[in-house]
């Protein structure tokens, strides 16, 4: 007798052979039209995402180009605000409207020219006219720094 409590060649019965035999075996991987099907949804999935990447790389890119102009009207914002007041008081005067740009702004020519705008600002309205470039406070100053070409701006107010 064997271990398992089987007598040596006798094997099972006819029952147990036959329901064997009639199970047919199952073969490991994907059938052609599995790989195809799944082929076909991959496909159909990455058509969308391929371009949203497009949308994206386009955006990162108008992204850096405003930054990059905010930075360079920042830089020249700064650079004013760092003058001593007199002088921009006298550039404003001098430019005696706050749509003529001022001695401040780049030179013709310049890549990416900066307009700067300076003009006395009738912070309180005392003239009444509803006209903040009127009738100007001697000690505040309305400072707009402008990029060429676009309609990207900076403006602020700075006093003595």
């Amino acid at each position: 007798m064997s271990v398992l409590g089987h007598r040596p060649g006798c094997s099972g019965s006819r029952a147990a052979k036959r329901s064997a035999s009639s199970r047919k075996p199952r073969t490991a991987g994907f059938s052609y039209v599995e790989v195809l099907v799944a082929t076909g949804l991959i496909a159909l999935a990455l058509v969308p995402a391929l371009d949203s990447l497009s949308t994206l790389v386009l955006g990162a890119g108008i992204h850096l180009e405003h930054a990059g102009a905010d930075a360079h009207l920042s830089s020249r914002l700064d650079e004013l605000l760092a003058t001593q007041f007199s002088a921009l008081d006298a550039a404003a005067v001098a430019a005696a409207s706050p749509a003529i740009p001022t001695s401040y702004s780049d030179s013709s020519g310049s890549l990416r020219r900066r307009f700067v705008y300076l003009a006395r600002y009738d912070g309180d309205d005392a003239d009444g006219d509803g006209n903040r470039f009127t009738g100007g406070d001697a000690g505040l100053l309305w400072v707009r720094v402008e990029l060429e070409g676009t309609t990207r701006s900076l403006e602020t107010l700075t006093t003595n």
